[in-house]
């Protein structure tokens, strides 16, 4: 089974994607900020990682770097969770290393479909 890890610090988003994911084969852990996060992460590194753009002790981008640092392996797929399109952060995050993005907030049909469309894309690279 797959697993996936929401870094989250709205404990209502982390609990709404946590429901919908939950029906999907994932095993999903949560964290509600980077640091909470990383600390997880040294234990077990999950296949998709849902990232928070804005954490409250880091931006995305230096979560994805501190990651980058940890891992001798390939990356785990993130997927970058935002409130606005803005083309500018997305495309810093995927430089980054970030795989693609869902907009909050999500439905269940949204959050499904970016899901598996951008971990399929990043799995078949």
């Amino acid at each position: 089974m797959k697993s996936c890890m929401i870094v989250e610090d709205s404990a209502v988003i982390r609990k709404v994607a946590r429901r919908i994911l939950s029906g999907v084969p994932y095993a999903v852990s949560e964290a509600d900020c980077g640091s909470d996060a990383l600390s997880k992460l040294r234990s077990a590194m999950p296949d998709v990682i849902m990232l928070d753009h804005s954490l409250s002790d880091m931006t995305a981008i230096e979560f994805i770097e501190a990651i980058k640092r940890r891992l001798p392996v390939k990356m785990p797929t993130i997927l970058l969770c935002t409130t606005q399109f803005d083309i500018v952060r997305i495309m810093k995050a995927k430089r980054a290393g970030a795989s693609g993005y869902v907009l909050k907030p999500f439905t269940r049909e949204t959050l499904l479909a970016s899901f598996e469309n951008q971990v399929l894309e990043a799995e078949a690279a």
